[in-house]
């Protein structure tokens, strides 16, 4: 009987072997894809918001406020809120206006999506000890500290790789308050905030805005693994449906408590780079973000452009006669 032939290493190597990684990386190649394309088309979708909301941050109102009422009955002017503010825009710019700024977002959001997921293959999330009902409370709190750390990381990296092009679009989009065109493609803004401000006009309001992710990040894990750990009853027959919604809830709260940060961070990239939206009597040129921070402190707007729908014009209450 002749001899059998050798087996080829392809088909010695065992399960999850040399045959079994590449299946695996070609599914995680695909899911960074379609995470790619799901981001993209997020922001895409959201952009119109966005840009209305960095109108009103940086305090271009262009809308005379209307009279109305509040809860108790009583008189209050409220400035023009999401809707009316885009149907302003299509007025002026057309439909394809509300788009403004997006192609450098779009950039901005791929390359975060790519780098994050460039992160996570550095370090991979199978390294990760996950929090089980199981621990203890020193251990599961040891594992939301080293699990937020790595989030952290991917963020931060995420956030100085896409921030240059963040503050682009930024720019364009604030050319509608003065009707500029300094900004009108990527490769010329980057040619010309390299050739006006020089390597760290590509980062301006970077810091802000990574005080304001990482605050996010502790504040909201750590909230949610307390509340979980203390606050929720393992003998309630719910808790677990409870405990999956935590962190969500905490995310929106942390959110707004975080919001200086970023109306700060969105200003520092727009202020005195030429644009009127930059200037005064929009603002004055700030010499760091802490100026900014205690200048928007000191008018009471630090909260400016964090609701887009029932936003009250800041006015005595002696404009309005009683009825």
């Amino acid at each position: 009987m002749a001899a059998a032939a050798p087996l080829s290493p392809a088909a010695r190597a065992p399960p999850g072997g040399v045959a079994g990684r590449a299946p695996v990386a070609a599914r995680a190649e695909g899911a960074e894809g379609l995470f790619v394309v799901l981001g993209a088309g997020l922001a895409a979708a959201s952009h119109p918001l966005l840009y209305v909301k960095l109108l009103v941050q940086v305090g271009h109102e262009p809308l005379p406020p209307t009279v109305g009422r509040n809860v108790l009955g009583r008189k209050v002017l409220y400035l023009p809120g999401f809707f009316t503010y885009a149907r302003h825009i299509v007025e002026v710019d057309g439909k394809r206006g509300l788009f403004r700024g997006l192609t450098p977002r779009l950039i901005s959001s791929t390359l975060s999506t790519i780098t994050r997921g460039s992160v996570k293959k550095a370090f991979p999330l199978e390294d990760m000890e996950h929090v089980s009902n199981k621990d203890d409370v020193k251990t599961s709190l040891r594992k939301v500290v080293k699990e937020t750390s790595h989030e952290m990381m991917m963020q931060c990296v995420s956030r100085v790789v896409s921030h240059p092009l963040h503050v682009i679009s930024m720019r364009c989009m604030v050319q509608f308050v003065g009707r500029e065109v300094k900004y009108s493609g990527v490769f010329s803004a980057i040619g010309r905030i390299f050739k006006e401000e020089g390597i760290l006009g590509f980062f301006v309001g970077l810091v802000p805005h990574i005080l304001g992710d990482v605050i996010f990040l502790w504040c909201c894990n750590l909230l949610a693994h307390f509340i979980n750990t203390y606050a929720v009853d393992d003998n309630f027959s719910q808790a677990s449906v409870i405990r999956s919604y935590t962190k969500f809830v905490m995310g929106i709260a942390v959110s707004m408590l975080t919001y200086p940060f970023l109306l700060v961070g969105d200003l520092m990239a727009v202020n005195n780079c030429g644009l009127r939206a930059g200037l005064p009597p929009y603002a004055p040129a700030f010499t760091s973000w802490i100026h900014c921070w205690r200048y928007l402190s000191a008018q009471g707007q630090l909260f400016r452009g964090s609701s887009l729908l029932f936003r009250r014009a800041p006015v005595p209450a002696a404009c309005f006669p009683i009825d």
